[in-house]
């Protein structure tokens, strides 16, 4: 039998074991040895993120954004001039509306409101308005329409000019920056 520090160690255990009693931590180290501190031992390692796995994840989703945001802002510029060619059908219409029943169209100084109010400038006597259920929207990219009765650009003889600029606000361009027309450019 071995006598150590605060325990005995017994002799009269099998081969290879020992049977130990008692507390064996040096005196002034038991608060080293408490059941959490073992516990938490037993345990592993934390549950949670380390600060290179966070890391990783967000360089992993800055890719994809990169790979996906030019797809995506793409369509929004496609949806843009799909609803300046359906706006502009929906303004034909009215517009169609308004010389039948006043045998013309609305001048340039009248403009798109003609279709929303009489007009105060050669109020026609047949104007059965509002030929739009609601008030007359910008185009798509946040500009008044431009109208031009007679036609300057429109090929057609006796119609209207009803075209917006695009994206760029400037005549002629290419995708969004296309001039979107009743014309059909």
């Amino acid at each position: 039998m071995v006598k150590g520090l605060a325990g005995t160690i017994s002799d009269n255990a099998p081969i290879g074991q020992f049977r130990i009693s008692g507390n064996l931590t040096p005196p002034g180290f038991s608060h080293m040895l408490t059941r959490s501190t073992l516990a938490r031992a037993r345990r592993g390692r934390r549950s949670g993120f380390t600060l290179i796995e966070i890391l990783v994840v967000i360089v992993v989703i800055a890719i994809l954004a990169s790979v996906v945001a030019p797809e995506v802002f793409s369509k929004v510029g496609m949806a843009r001039q799909s609803t300046a060619k359906s706006q502009i059908e929906a303004l034909s219409t009215a517009l169609d509306s308004y010389r039948l029943d006043n045998g013309t169209y609305p001048t340039t100084q009248q403009g798109l409101d003609a279709l929303m109010h009489i007009p105060a400038i050669d109020p026609p006597p047949t104007w059965r308005g509002p030929y739009m259920q609601k008030p007359i929207p910008n185009d798509p990219w946040g500009q008044p329409w431009i109208y031009n009765y007679p036609a300057q650009n429109n090929p057609n003889p006796g119609s209207f000019d009803l075209f917006s600029y695009g994206a760029d606000k400037l005549p002629s361009g290419d995708g969004e920056n296309a001039d979107v027309t009743n014309w059909g450019q």
